[in-house]
């Protein structure tokens, strides 16, 4: 059986927080934000929006472009790491907004990993039998939680939400490999506080999150290399035969590390990390909504995704890209 992503949608909020704002809020510049890791602007939530008001304009979003892609509907799975509640769900209140009340619906909690991890339960359910199609969100309103008189990370965070229908597909095309991975070690490097004041490695949390910036980027820069390649090998490709790298859109240092480092050319890379910040689950969503909408991704492209998160988290995977011949999703 063949798993693949049949339709996608997207979503930023209106109100764009430009480089130059944060000038005078914080001792920053642009410059050194730019410098380091690629950000002019990132989109900021209203007060009225959350990940579950997002995940469902980007389900709308969805829908605008392929009209009956909800039909059939019998799982909803939402990647986030700013949920509006522990419970309900935010892949519920999604639900009963797009009018899926009833079905399945559980949150996924692996930070800036979590869409691929979200896309990979999906396909298990599908290939179990427990489940026939499955509607995918990644959605973070990220401006609501971090520190904004920590000038090291509030500075790349933004908000948004992204949204696919995964179901099965033609031989040929869809997801050919997953890796995931997390290792509670790097904890400390980078996490968000919830229930308790401490894990191990840190004596006590602060109030919200905590990131050493400079651990995180060798990190990621390890295990983006590391992870994408594992996904290849499995997929039986070579970083010479992918036609887009779509990465996790943290940093732009990161990205072109990761990109060097499989020999793959930066005119084959979706980067949009300069506009939308850091979208934790939401990332990759959006870098495959803008590939579609301007047509650089085609039907029967070899995307790799790779990503990075908190806890510390990674995972990959090799899909070819399958695009429905009634539809169309651009």
């Amino acid at each position: 059986m063949a798993i693949g992503i049949t339709a996608l949608g997207a979503y930023a909020p209106d109100r764009v927080l430009t480089n130059a704002e944060l000038e005078r809020m914080l001792d920053t510049t642009d410059e050194w934000i730019v410098s380091r890791t690629g950000i002019r602007e990132r989109h900021i939530s209203a007060d009225d929006e959350f990940a579950s008001t997002m995940g469902v304009r980007a389900v709308h979003d969805l829908v605008r472009r392929v009209p009956n892609a909800l039909e059939g509907v019998d799982l909803v799975v939402c990647a986030t790491s700013s949920p509006d509640a522990l419970f309900p769900s935010t892949a519920a209140l999604v639900a009963g907004e797009v009018g899926l009340a009833g079905v399945g619906a559980f949150d996924l909690s692996c930070a800036c990993s979590g869409f691929v991890y979200a896309c990979a339960s999906a396909q298990g359910f599908i290939a179990g039998g427990i489940a026939k199609k499955v509607l995918v969100i990644g959605a973070e309103t990220l401006s609501k939680i971090v520190d904004w008189s920590d000038r090291g990370s509030c500075i790349l965070f933004g908000d948004g939400a992204g949204a696919a229908i995964l179901e099965e597909v033609p031989e040929g095309y869809g997801f050919r490999s997953v890796v995931l991975g997390a290792d509670s070690a790097g904890g400390p490097s980078l996490y968000m506080r919830a229930v308790a004041d401490r894990i191990p490695g840190v004596e006590r949390m602060s109030d919200k999150t905590g990131m050493n910036g400079r651990e995180v980027f060798k990190f990621a820069v390890r295990v983006l290399g590391d992870s994408g390649q594992q996904a290849l090998d499995k997929a039986g490709l070579t970083s010479g035969q992918v036609d887009w790298l779509i990465p996790h859109q943290a940093n732009s240092r990161i990205i072109d590390a990761a990109r060097q480092r499989f020999g793959i050319p930066e005119e084959k890379v979706v980067v949009n990390v300069e506009r939308y910040g850091n979208t934790s689950t939401a990332s990759i969503p959006l870098a495959l909504c803008e590939a579609l909408d301007d047509g650089r991704i085609r039907d029967g492209d070899e995307l790799l995704l790779v990503a990075f998160g908190g806890g510390l988290s990674w995972s990959a995977s090799c899909l070819r890209w399958y695009t429905p011949k009634q539809e169309g999703l651009a």
